[in-house]
């Protein structure tokens, strides 16, 4: 079988420690987390030495991004099994460092949507989540499938961790439904999309039910004062928000320091207005403007003109 990797990736570090070409065609994928909120180019860097004795295919860093660290040709050592690494694609998810090993959105989308395309690539059109280890084993995949294995069924060991074992029939659920997605041009909504109806996309405790079509979740939130409607990125697609009147603070201009390396930076003040694509990377930044906004006590423009980022994320100095 040819082997291909993804083009997903935005950075490759190959890994010394791996068994060669694959025994077995793959038909698994095994997600692990990291155990740190590590970078994509971190988790490569875990498994550069041999004595390391451990590597896995991809890293997904805590910013989303993703990194190869063994060809998908070649066997990693990730799972504690050389007869789940032979046929598993392996991937290091950045996690929180004790238990649930939780793993922020960004991590978790990323992961949605490099398992759909291992599966795409691998002619696969189902991933499947059998939540037992003895069916999961002893299943015997069909031609078109993808199946899900977990690191603790073959080690003493929490990995996944239960933030993402919990999840792992929604991300099951996910990347099928991806990849049944119509690709006629007629104008229908993608089968893919659920529109969420909630108080904040954060907080996902309120919400009140998951719609395909987009006017039945507009019915649940007439019907329920407070609560307004998120496509699957977390944007509010009703009602639609009025745009805020930016007008700067008499004298407003100070620095801020930021601490994080992910903060996203938006075309305007809220998360109702969609991301620029980049982040603010750690450091001082100026602020010129504020505005109070949909997703932050309070939103600040930058000077540099990129856009607005949440003052919530933001020391004042």
């Amino acid at each position: 079988m040819s082997y291909t990797n993804s083009k997903l990736i935005s950075y490759t570090k190959l890994s010394p420690n791996h068994s060669g070409q694959r025994t077995h065609s793959i038909d698994r994928i095994t997600p692990h987390c990291v155990v740190g909120q590590l970078s994509c180019e971190s988790i490569c860097g875990c498994f550069t030495s041999p004595s390391r004795q451990a590597s896995c295919n991809y890293g997904i860093g805590k910013d989303g991004r993703i990194s190869l660290c063994v060809e998908e040709k070649n066997r990693s050592w990730c799972s504690s099994s050389n007869a789940n690494d032979q046929r598993a694609v392996t991937i290091e998810c950045a996690s929180d460092m004790s238990e649930p090993y939780t793993m922020n959105s960004a991590v978790y989308n990323s992961l949605i949507k490099l398992c759909v395309d291992i599966c795409k690539r691998n002619g696969k059109k189902k991933l499947l989540w059998l939540a037992d280890k003895n069916k999961t084993l002893n299943y015997a995949p069909k031609s078109d499938e993808m199946v899900l294995t977990v690191h603790r069924w073959f080690a003493n060991k929490s990995c996944p961790g239960n933030w993402l074992y919990s999840r792992l029939g929604d991300l099951a659920a996910k990347v099928t439904s991806e990849l049944s997605k119509t690709t006629s041009g007629g104008g229908t909504a993608s089968t893919s999309q659920m529109y969420r109806v909630r108080k904040t996309w954060s907080d996902s405790k309120s919400q009140l039910g998951a719609y395909k079509v987009l006017s039945n979740a507009k019915k649940k939130a007439d019907a329920n004062a407070g609560y307004k409607v998120f496509d699957a990125s977390g944007n509010i697609v009703y009602p639609t928000a009025a745009k805020p009147t930016q007008t700067p603070a008499a004298n407003t201009s100070y620095k801020v320091q930021i601490d994080i390396a992910n903060l996203n930076i938006r075309k305007g003040p809220g998360t109702n207005y969609g991301k620029t694509g980049q982040f603010t990377g750690k450091g001082i930044f100026t602020i010129v403007q504020e505005s109070k906004g949909e997703g932050a006590t309070l939103w600040g423009k930058l000077k540099s003109g990129a856009g607005w980022i949440s003052l919530d994320f933001a020391k004042k100095i």
